[in-house]
Parts: structure tokens; sequence; C-alpha cells
């Protein structure tokens, strides 16, 4: 199924949503946003304390969308794709901790 964006598929959405995290700065932001999320979610299974499994989100979301609205200025993704958005935090975390997230950029023809 083809969305209105012609995104038919993650792999083709993943070229999108890099170049909307095109500035080093929200990157960073979004990589923060996305290990405090974790950490909460992780501390909420280790300690049975579950209420931090509402923090994580507001942890995630918020890093991310001061990043959107005052260094990238733009619309985050989340709002269209939720669940791609989602998978694009994850991976551009990873790509960030290996690494390699430079060379996506530039595979991607994303310069920052």
């Amino acid at each position: 199924m083809e969305n209105k964006d012609g995104f038919k598929t993650y792999d083709t959405f993943w070229p999108f949503y890099l170049s909307q995290h095109s500035k080093r700065s929200g990157r960073l932001l979004h990589v923060w946003g996305t290990l405090l999320a974790l950490t909460a979610i992780l501390k909420a299974v280790v300690s049975f304390s579950f209420g931090w499994l509402f923090v994580a989100p507001v942890i995630g979301y918020g890093f991310a969308w001061v990043a959107h609205v005052f260094v990238e200025k733009n619309k985050p993704a989340t709002f269209s794709y939720p669940f791609w958005s989602l998978k694009g935090d994850v991976y551009m975390l990873w790509f960030w901790l290996t690494g390699r997230l430079e060379i996506e950029l530039v595979q991607h023809n994303i310069f920052t």
C-alpha cells in the first residue's frame, strides 16, 4: 500500500527520514532522546517501576520535537509516519552507536 508521499516500503522512507534530520545537532538530540527513552524502559523492567514506561515517550519525543522545532525547523515525521519514524529513530541510534551514521548520510546525499 502506497502512502501520500509514495513510500511503499521502509527502505523508500529511510532517505526521507534522514533528510528530515540533516543537521548534526538535531540528530544528536534525537540520539540522546532515544537513548534516555530506552534507559527509562530498561529501568521500568529491571525495577518493576512501570511508571517509567509513561516517562519514556515523553523523554524520547520531547528531545525529538525540540530538535525539529528549534534545530531542523520542520515537522516531525512522527505525525505522518508514526511507526516508520520510530523505527527510524532506532536505526539512527544504531548507526550512530556503530559509527556508520555519517556513511548512511553520504550514501543518501544528506550533507551536514
